[in-house]
């Protein structure tokens, strides 16, 4: 509770809810306007009708799924949709109203209410790809709005405050490698304690925006060292051959196409007696659909990758909680840290930290 500054909101696991039905009734509210009275029809037929662009494509039957789970459109057995319905001013009205609502009420800025209804409005044109969810997130590469979406919140700092708590209390962390590492939410956490500690904090990203950001919000501590680096590729290679004492990953390594091969990778290039930091989304939430998918897709004119590990077959974007407390097992680092805990009110985001560590009884180095 320390790292929240004060009590949390009450009423979190009903707000998180509440957001979730909000976004996604704003999700049928614009099939409906664009599809009612039209049925039953395949995902295929929908994506088509909505004009989505190729490598989008895949959205739509993600939101179908959601949405059927709902109850907010019509699925036969035969994977067809109906009951798609034009939706009522006085509906809409009321969904902003929600949706705002439970944004206080989780402690999120106001900025995100904003967020959230710019990309209901723009889903015909992110759809289509007229739009670019990148250009929504970070406006003329501005991070206030990706601020409101990962670090102004209860659960954010909370997890922040953990990851400290946490890395305060390792023996050894001289080199940090931090993968993924975006718009550096936790690395503002970190560097500050680190200090004094660290020879080398090394942030990586495949992105030179965060990287050419990072520099400039971070320029006040000398051992950071910025690299392009694709943590779907050997690290060493990218990275180094001198191994890491803490290797971090925040909201990013879902991003692998094998959860497993990417921690066999981390174990790699981590020092004896090193650990591996991670803070994971282990459910996606119906408040994401409107805004992350699109973040996900393939560049213009790829594929998006197939996942090859538990999420192999399905369209899921994440590991659970469970699936990657065995993968770090299996990959002889079991979790030595997992919070919060099941019964805390903050669970409700389904957002985990984990602190793993080498098992001494597992595979040979």
């Amino acid at each position: 509770m320390a790292a929240l500054g004060g009590a949390l909101p009450d009423g979190l696991p009903g707000a998180v809810r509440r957001l979730d039905l909000a976004v996604l009734h704003g999700i049928a509210a614009f099939l409906g306007e664009e599809l009612a009275g039209r049925g039953p029809l395949t995902a295929e037929e929908i994506a088509t009708a909505l004009g989505a662009a190729p490598r989008h494509a895949w959205i739509v039957p993600h939101w179908l799924d959601a949405l059927a789970g709902e109850g907010l459109v019509e699925r036969s057995a035969s994977g067809h949709h109906g009951g798609f319905r034009r939706p009522r001013r006085s509906g809409l009205i009321a969904l902003r109203r929600d949706l705002d609502e439970a944004r206080s009420g989780l402690g999120y800025p106001e900025r995100l209410t904003r967020y959230l209804l710019d990309s209901l409005r723009a889903l015909p044109d992110l759809l289509a790809d007229r739009v670019s969810a990148q250009a929504m997130l970070f406006p003329e590469g501005d991070l206030g709005t990706a601020a409101a979406v990962y670090r102004d919140n209860p659960v954010n700092r909370y997890l922040n405050g953990a990851a400290v708590d946490a890395v305060c209390g390792l023996p050894a962390k001289r080199r940090v490698l931090e993968l993924g590492a975006g718009t550096g939410s936790l690395t503002a956490y970190l560097l500050p304690v680190l200090a004094g500690h660290t020879t080398e904090y090394l942030f990586t990203d495949l992105s030179p925006f965060f990287l050419d950001a990072a520099r400039r919000r971070f320029g006040a501590f000398p051992f950071l060292r910025t690299a392009v680096a694709d943590f779907g590729a050997d690290l060493a290679a990218q990275c180094g051959p001198e191994p890491f004492d803490l290797v971090v990953a925040v909201n990013a390594a879902h991003n692998a196409r094998h959860a497993g091969d990417l921690l066999g990778r981390i174990r790699a290039v981590l020092a004896p007696g090193g650990a591996v930091l991670l803070i994971e989304t282990c459910h996606e939430h119906h408040q994401s659909l409107a805004s992350m998918p699109f973040l996900l897709s393939a560049p213009p004119g790829e594929a998006r990758p197939a996942r090859l590990d538990r999420r192999a077959g399905t369209r899921r974007t994440y590991l659970t909680r469970e699936e990657w407390t065995a993968e770090l097992g299996a990959a002889g680092m079991p979790p030595v840290l997992d919070l919060p805990r099941p019964d805390h009110p903050l669970a409700a985001f389904s957002q985990h930290l984990l602190i793993a560590a080498p098992d001494l009884r597992g595979r040979p180095r």
